[in-house]
């Protein structure tokens, strides 16, 4: 039997990368997708994967970071589905790397509004959804904020990560006697468009020059990892198969955290 069957997920920032990977994969199992985020025609090919695999989905576009959106969003997915059981807050941008002195304001709360608020709305906004049969929450952070921190110029970015981890663990103790795990994911450089979005500027001058051997990912000589191998991860913590496992983060990044850290 599929390891989903007769569940419902929610996948934010499933228009690429770890999202859509993620997304498909469960499909393939058995869930019922809800396809989130800011770009219908991204989505569009997402659901259509899923939708030619013989699975069922449906796209919900929105911006995380605007609580509205968020509830819209929900509220869509349980008029046509009834429940929710799975939520994985995966949207997220790089955004701004550079000096703190040259890091905007707005740079600052763009990549906080994005990557800590909208993990937070997307969660608040599930809950009631989530404890009327329980569930399953996974959110996408990262190995810098976690176990990383020679990213220099990475500081909001990085805050988010942290700060993803900690409400991971609040809400994990939190939400327990309504059955409703909450697990952190922290890849560490995976082959996706991330750092397409992501702006650097003058990193030269507070970034440490190391040369490591081998490549930074040891496990496999430098190759970065893949989206389906994090959509693997995200199945597992998804699934009954991690039924005792709550407020814990996993690393995914082939001991690059470990070197590099």
């Amino acid at each position: 039997m599929a390891q989903l069957a007769e569940r419902v997920a929610l996948v934010t920032g499933a228009g690429s990368g770890i999202g859509q990977a993620a997304a498909v994969l469960m499909a393939r199992e058995g869930a019922k997708i809800a396809a989130l985020s800011r770009t219908e025609a991204e989505l569009e090919e997402t659901v259509g994967q899923i939708e030619k695999a013989g699975g069922e989905g449906m796209v919900v576009t929105g911006d995380v970071s605007k609580p509205g959106d968020v509830l819209r969003a929900l509220r869509a997915v349980c008029d046509r589905w009834g429940r929710l059981d799975v939520v994985f807050a995966n949207a997220g941008v790089n955004g701004v790397w550079a000096p703190i002195e040259e890091l905007k304001d707005d740079d600052w709360e763009n990549t906080l509004a994005i990557n800590l608020s909208g993990t937070f709305y997307t969660i608040k906004h599930a809950v009631p959804y989530l404890k009327r049969q329980g569930g399953s929450v996974v959110v996408t952070s990262s190995v810098n904020g976690t176990r990383m921190f020679s990213n220099s110029g990475a500081t909001a970015y990085a805050t988010t990560k942290a700060g993803q981890v900690a409400m991971a663990k609040m809400l994990a103790l939190e939400l327990a006697p309504h059955k409703v795990r909450v697990n952190v994911i922290c890849p560490g450089a995976i082959a996706t468009e991330i750092n397409d979005n992501t702006e650097r500027r003058d990193l030269k001058a507070v970034q440490y020059p190391v040369e490591y051997p081998k490549g930074k990912i040891p496990l496999t000589g430098g190759v970065p990892g893949t989206a389906e191998q994090v959509a693997r991860l995200v199945l597992f913590l998804a699934s009954d198969a991690s039924d005792h496992i709550t407020g814990t983060e996993v690393w995914i990044d082939g001991a690059q955290s470990l070197l590099q850290g």
